[in-house]
């Protein structure tokens, strides 16, 4: 189940990050993982200058009054960067992933 959530967590940062051009290869020059029983974190570092850094931590919510179990969610707090070959200047999205939902921030960014 971990191996699945890690390896879903990654799959969904690798598609929101920007295509490089198709003249550039990049290589993978940092890679590191690891998994506990309570959470997970990944650092990923390309040739190209493109970073992802992702860390979840189990939380406990306690139950309501219609399902008094409580429930488990993995709270995630990351980034990725990328540097933009048309104008050069390096993008980053910090966000967090919990109960109200997904939260990207980035000065590119406009939220209503």
């Amino acid at each position: 189940m971990k191996f699945l959530i890690v390896f879903v967590a990654l799959f969904a940062v690798a598609l929101a990050a920007p295509a490089p051009d198709h003249d550039e290869h990049a290589e993978i020059v940092k890679l590191d993982s690891s998994v506990d029983h309570d959470g997970y974190h990944f650092v990923a570092e390309t040739s190209d200058g493109t970073s992802f850094h992702e860390e979840g931590k189990l939380k406990e919510f306690p139950g309501d009054e219609h399902d008094h179990e409580p429930h488990h969610a993995i709270i995630v707090h990351g980034s990725y960067s990328w540097k933009d070959h048309h104008d050069g200047k390096v993008y980053t999205v910090d966000y967090v992933a919990d109960e109200k939902g997904f939260q990207p921030k980035g000065e590119h960014i406009k939220l209503n």
